[in-house]
């Protein structure tokens, strides 16, 4: 089952990596849920060219090509344009539909020709590009997870009217862009001392050093008008009919269930739990979704 993923991942040389101990996250997880980390395969990283632009893209491949999974990130992304630690793009800013079309391009590319069933996975923004590819390419997707979906504008959203705001003022977005630069140079230890008390003191390690600011990606302006043409593109409403028709090939990971939190990577309990959360939902349901 070769497994592609769009999603977020740390080159920069400032990152401090660390092997994760199953022991950890025993007393969380559950023995039964240990064999995600126990059977580790490396992903494998490649820059393609998709209709011009530069993408990053991680792979890891399965002796047996039964599935293609392709996971989709929310937004910051590596593997939206110009999300990347590189400026490949010249501070080109891109949209919603310019990230959607992307995806679609991505598709026609490099899985075309791929003879086996396609199984979305997205995260957040991701679980809506998702549907949208699902909803393009029925034929070859027969299976499309939402984690955390933000598949519709809510007024009633405190956070969304703070996110909303920050992306649709050029002021803030430029005191923002410029904040990375600034404390990136600080020594490592306290920069990073400083994003982990300030964010979250339950982050993972590689959480923290993702969101580093020696890391381009925690102050590329791209993400913030990724953020701004989000709202101002979205609908007030999910499309329910085409959920409703669908409703045997979709399933959704939603805040309310075990890890409790949108922003789920931020723990390694929470990953792992989300991890093999999919896992189960893809070998329980894709016989069912096959078959339609």
């Amino acid at each position: 089952m070769p497994l592609r993923l769009l999603f977020p991942i740390s080159r920069t040389p400032c990152t401090n990596r660390r092997i994760f101990s199953a022991r950890r996250v025993k007393s969380q997880m559950g023995v039964e849920n240990l064999s995600l980390i126990q059977k580790t395969k490396h992903a494998s990283f490649r820059l393609i060219n998709v209709s011009g632009f530069k993408t990053d893209l991680l792979e890891i491949h399965s002796q047996e090509q039964k599935l293609h999974v392709l996971f989709i990130p929310g937004n910051p992304g590596i593997g939206h344009i110009a999300h990347s630690e590189k400026d490949w793009e010249s501070g080109r800013l891109f949209s919603l539909q310019e990230q959607i079309s992307h995806k679609r391009s991505f598709i026609e590319q490099e899985l075309e020709d791929v003879q086996v069933p396609i199984v979305l996975v997205g995260h957040s923004i991701g679980a809506y590009i998702s549907l949208e590819i699902f909803r393009r390419y029925h034929e070859k997707v027969i299976y499309c997870i939402g984690l955390y979906p933000f598949l519709a504008l809510n007024a009633e959203s405190s956070t969304q009217s703070s996110i909303k705001g920050l992306a649709a003022s050029s002021a803030l977005c430029a005191a923002v862009s410029s904040m990375g630069p600034l404390l990136g140079m600080l020594p490592v230890y306290i920069s990073r001392f400083l994003v982990k008390e300030s964010m979250g003191k339950s982050w993972s390690f590689s959480t923290v050093d993702a969101m580093h600011p020696c890391s381009p990606v925690s102050y590329n302006p791209n993400i913030l008008f990724m953020a701004m043409t989000e709202f101002q593109e979205m609908p007030e409403k999910p499309d329910w009919d085409f959920l409703r028709r669908k409703k045997s090939q979709v399933a959704f990971v939603l805040a309310l269930m075990i890890t409790g939190s949108h922003a789920f990577i931020r723990r390694e309990a929470g990953s792992l739990w989300v991890a093999q959360h999919v896992s189960s939902l893809i070998k329980n349901n894709i016989e069912n979704a096959k078959s339609i």
